[in-house]
């Protein structure tokens, strides 16, 4: 008598959550890339074994992990990393993408100003904590404009350096828009910077992607730097 599969059956309905969009596919494709590996890992299977390697580390560093304040640490930091720090490693947690056309014919530049921008420098993994400002000159669409600081956290929820993370939010904010105006602006305290090496508490390092008229206008130029400069 044969015997049953083991292998359970996976409902259509959870295949369908699985499968990533096309819009999102198209988008991130247009995107510089970070360094990754495709290791076929479900985000359950990463925890579990996050939670291993950092039991592992802790017990090195000395730490007594069946105290009741460590007991759980491994597994807070593993679903920390997986679920919020670095959810954008995962193109399933990408922001749905609102425009609309731009049937006002608007020609101004739109700035979004203090977004708050948290990552991790991918070098230490410690904090980069930091504000964007984020301008474009609509063509033909203009954005939700919840969407630019979603877009902003979803590439900054990654280990990061802070040029790709500029030129990251650019890529993107240039291709959904189908506008060649578009410039970004971060400047950011980096922990490493601050916790380790040098030491330094107060310095913060300022990047900036310009294109279009926000680099071959002078004016245009001027005031987007202008914003970025205001508190």
């Amino acid at each position: 008598m044969a015997k049953k599969s083991s292998k359970k059956k996976v409902s259509p309905k959870v295949e369908e959550a699985h499968v990533l969009p096309l819009s999102v596919k198209k988008i991130l494709a247009n995107v510089r890339p970070t360094p990754m590996i495709e290791n076929g890992l479900s985000n359950e299977d990463k925890i579990e074994k996050i939670t291993e390697k950092f039991t592992e580390i802790l017990e090195v560093l000395g730490l007594d992990l069946k105290d009741d304040s460590l007991i759980d640490t491994p597994k807070r930091i593993a679903k920390m990393y997986v679920n919020e720090v670095f959810g954008g490693l995962d193109p399933h947690k990408f922001p749905k993408m609102t425009v609309i056309e731009n049937t006002m014919k608007y020609d101004q530049m739109i700035v979004i100003q203090a977004i708050e921008c948290l990552s991790f420098c991918e070098h230490h993994f410690l904090p980069i904590d930091g504000v964007a400002t984020v301008a474009y000159i609509p063509n033909k669409k203009v954005i939700g404009l919840s969407k630019i600081n979603r877009i902003v956290q979803y590439f900054s929820r990654r280990p990061q350096v802070q040029e790709r993370l500029t030129k990251q939010i650019a890529d993107c904010l240039q291709y959904v828009l189908e506008t060649d105006h578009v410039a970004v602006h971060i400047n950011a305290k980096h922990y490493c910077v601050m916790m380790r090496g040098i030491e330094d508490t107060h310095s913060t390092t300022a990047t900036s992607d310009l294109r279009g008229h926000f680099k071959t206008l002078p004016e245009t130029r001027e005031e987007f730097l202008h914003h970025c400069r205001l508190k």
